[in-house]
């Protein structure tokens, strides 16, 4: 027994060591991406940064990119949002043991790794290349093209993540409503949905947090503006395709601008998890 106990304490030394040691490599790493970001792009976070547009080079701002980047991710997540949680509702509830559900599963696992590039491409396809052949001029790049690519992207995140949100709801719920002679529509809006809401919410928003940095598929879609523009048929700018440009650039000046653009999105997905993570916090004490 002794034997037996001295070389399962040794096993689990060694895997609570590999462990520890893997999340500090892990942390090393992120505590030093945050560093560069911080320590490069807030030399250029200023007022210009927010009122000035790209138009003006090395003397300009990100206000049109800012913009862009808030209205596209806004309207995708309009788009995917209900297109996912119904469908992942309808995975978890209707179609759970089914041969078709599992197929939706697979392929909404495909479209979950697939490159942003592809999907990028494939509404290039799909809907700039009819809108420019109905205009009969150039190429029609626009927002809602480049919102709908990333819509393409959130979707699967906000299905696989509303699918096993609701799977995690126990089956007696489920047993309890339904033996009230509550409807199975009731039983799933008003219960399930309810029980789930704070997983569902998260996953929406680790959508969003995902579409914040997406660049490929803008490259095919909006293209980018150095001008302001609202219009959701308008070539719009976005943050990361302005990094993407502003790196390229061999002026230094260009370089801050950029770290400033990452920078940016860096606080934004910061904000954004510690804002859900506060406001479900204070959501579970008021319910308790």
């Amino acid at each position: 027994m002794a034997a037996i106990y001295r070389r399962r304490y040794a096993t689990n030394f060694i895997a609570l060591t590999l462990s520890g040691i893997a999340t500090l490599i892990g942390l090393t790493f992120l505590a030093w991406i945050l560093w560069i970001t911080l320590s490069r792009g807030f030399s250029a976070i200023g007022v210009p940064l927010f009122t000035k547009i790209t138009a003006y080079a090395d003397q300009g701002g990100l206000a049109n990119a800012i913009v862009g980047s808030l209205l596209m991710d806004l309207l995708a997540i309009l788009i995917c949002a209900p297109v996912g949680v119904l469908a992942g509702t309808y995975l978890a509830e209707y179609a759970r043991k089914t041969r078709l559900g599992s197929m939706i599963r697979f392929l909404n696992d495909i479209l979950l790794s697939a490159p942003s590039i592809v999907l990028g491409l494939f509404v290039y396809v799909i809907v700039v290349l009819p809108m420019t052949s109905l205009s009969g001029g150039s190429v029609s790049f626009s927002a809602l093209a480049g919102s709908i690519a990333l819509a393409l992207i959130g979707l699967p995140v906000i299905v696989r993540t509303t699918d096993e949100m609701l799977q995690l709801v126990p089956g007696t719920l489920r047993e309890a409503a339904l033996s009230l002679g509550i409807p199975q529509w009731k039983l799933t809006v008003q219960v399930l949905m309810r029980a789930s809401g704070s997983g569902i919410a998260t996953g929406v928003l680790l959508a969003l947090a995902r579409l914040a940095g997406e660049t490929a598929p803008l490259l095919f879609t909006a293209f980018g503006n150095n001008y302001m523009a609202y219009g959701p048929l308008d070539k719009m700018a976005s943050l990361p395709v302005a990094i993407y440009q502003y790196t390229n650039d061999p002026n230094p000046a260009m370089h801050a601008i950029a770290w400033a653009g990452a920078l940016l999105i860096t606080l934004f997905v910061l904000a954004l998890s510690l804002l859900t993570r506060l406001f479900f916090a204070r959501k579970k004490v008021n319910h308790d």
